[in-house]
């Protein structure tokens, strides 16, 4: 069945239990699904038809939800949309998914007035009173007829493409049918032993796809209860945990270390957690066994894949943390994982080699982008770009990453887009971008720049710059001012030299 069939399902069987929650609005299933179908109809009036795409900048909500499973419903294509991203960013993602209608929050409304300029997009709907002449308003799409709409929809549709930044610095769209995206929430069902009496707390951005698809279409599917937050806020997670008896918790490694900051944070009753996932980011090991200290429970499991799969990948589960912490884990459910040489034979264990992926969840292609599907795609097998060991007993651990990604809070840095960025600067000769370890972050953003003759580089004024073209977690937090750079005999930058070198320095 496509996604939507089991909201519509829960709401028959258990019509009167809580669907979600968020600040103070409440939907049992029987009303989301009808909601869902509100906004559905509003969408077909609006001319979105099966295979429309349809791009959702909002922060979480009920109305991200809504739109979502509205969306789905009728066979469009959802395409969600960093709210971080600047409005060049989000121009490039509404051109290249072909996206013609856009649901955003009102404090993005103008982003997106601005990023719509030259590309597809008819119309765009704003959560509150529109600002800009002709948007129009969430609840004027909202129409009375909560029936089902007539539209055939199969799992074989295509659902979402989720959009993941290159090895060139522009983003690719990842693209998943009903099918797959229902196989990453089966995979977490059997992994984490994910059930209907779950009460989920959502604070990782629903626009990523491990909230998403892990978390919220899974438990939506079985009948769980969520509690949506806007926002990180880390005593507010503490308290809802506490007020609304959370079993299931997941976030990237910075939510676990700002909880952690908390000064009393023993003294909330985090009892009813049964289970807590992280990824998104390399979780120190240290980190890891304080936050089971805080949550009084050895339920944790490692999550790591990537958007390509869906997210899928391999995992770290209760068992494997007592004797193998820090590394990633074992190939998920309906998940194959393997460690490959260059000639794409398994490598022996404790060399290096490139982590790559086969399953029922991995995406269909990167969206109108051939060439690059072929070169990820081959022989049913995903080509991740991350190098990794594998150890005797089959545990693989990532040690690094081909693409130079940075994952910083649990987003994804892409350097050379940083970095064409940096070489617009007058003041900049040359450029490299690289990730160093932060105990906040996970990894922080770094640029090593050698000047120009005769250039001074204010640091601050290259964060500037950089900020009026890039997204504010893209933004190199820590500036390091070099002669020279590493390079090979043929010209390449060598970045593990830069990370070896500037380890521990203070910019």
């Amino acid at each position: 069945m496509e996604v939507t069939a089991y909201l519509a399902q829960n709401a028959r069987k258990t019509p009167g239990k809580l669907a979600i929650e968020c600040e103070g609005r409440k939907y049992t299933y029987k009303e989301l699904d009808e909601e869902v179908n509100r906004l559905a109809h509003g969408l077909i009036g609006m001319g979105i038809r099966k295979g429309n795409k349809i791009a959702l900048m909002m922060k979480n909500s009920d109305r991200f939800v809504i739109s979502f499973f509205a969306a789905a419903r009728i066979g469009a294509v959802v395409v969600p949309v960093n709210f971080r991203l600047t409005a060049s960013e989000v121009h490039y993602i509404l051109m290249q998914s072909d996206t013609t209608l856009t649901v955003c929050d009102a404090e993005f409304e103008k982003t997106i007035a601005a990023a719509r300029e030259g590309t597809r997009v008819r119309n765009v709907v704003v959560i509150g009173s529109p600002q800009v002449l002709g948007h129009h308003s969430y609840r004027e799409l909202l129409r009375d007829n909560v029936d089902h709409p007539s539209v055939e929809v199969t799992d074989l549709d295509d659902l979402e493409i989720l959009y993941t930044s290159g090895t060139t610095g522009k983003p690719k769209g990842a693209l998943f049918d009903h099918k797959r995206v229902f196989n990453v929430g089966l995979t977490m069902m059997i992994s984490m032993g994910i059930t209907q009496r779950e009460r989920f707390l959502h604070i990782a951005p629903l626009f990523h796809s491990a909230q998403l698809n892990l978390f919220l279409i899974s438990g939506v599917v079985l009948g769980a209860t969520h509690i949506i937050h806007r926002d990180f806020h880390p005593v507010k997670t503490l308290e809802a945990i506490q007020e609304h008896k959370i079993t299931h918790f997941f976030g990237v490694p910075a939510m676990y270390n700002f909880m952690l900051q908390v000064p009393n944070s023993t003294d909330y009753d985090l009892s009813s957690i049964k289970r807590c996932g992280y990824g998104a980011a390399p979780m120190p090991p240290e980190l890891v066994k304080k936050s089971i200290q805080l949550f009084k429970t050895d339920q944790f499991y490692n999550l790591c894949g990537l958007t390509e799969g869906g997210p899928g990948g391999i995992l770290l589960d209760p068992e494997g943390h007592k004797n193998h912490l820090g590394k990633g884990g074992k190939a998920a459910f309906l998940t194959e994982a393997r460690v490959v040489n260059e000639e794409g034979a398994d490598i022996k264990p404790g060399a290096v080699g490139e982590f790559i992926l086969r399953g029922e969840s991995i995406m269909k292609e990167y969206y109108k982008k051939p060439e690059e599907t072929s070169k990820t795609l081959k022989d049913g097998w995903l080509y991740t770009g991350d190098l990794a060991t594998i150890d005797e007993e089959g545990y693989i651990t990532l040690v690094d990453r081909k693409k130079d990604m940075i994952i910083s809070g649990g987003e994804n840095v892409y350097s050379i887009e940083v970095e064409e960025v940096l070489y617009e600067h007058p003041g900049v000769l040359e450029a490299a971008i690289i990730g160093l370890p932060d105990e906040v972050w996970g990894e922080a953003v770094c640029a090593v720049i050698v000047p120009k003759q005769g250039a001074e580089i204010d640091e601050q004024e290259i964060r500037s710059f950089c900020r009026k073209k890039l997204a504010g977690y893209k933004v190199p937090r820590k500036i390091f001012i070099e002669e020279q750079l590493p390079r090979n005999a043929s010209g390449k930058i060598l970045k593990y030299q830069l990370r070896q070198k500037l380890k521990g320095v203070k910019a």
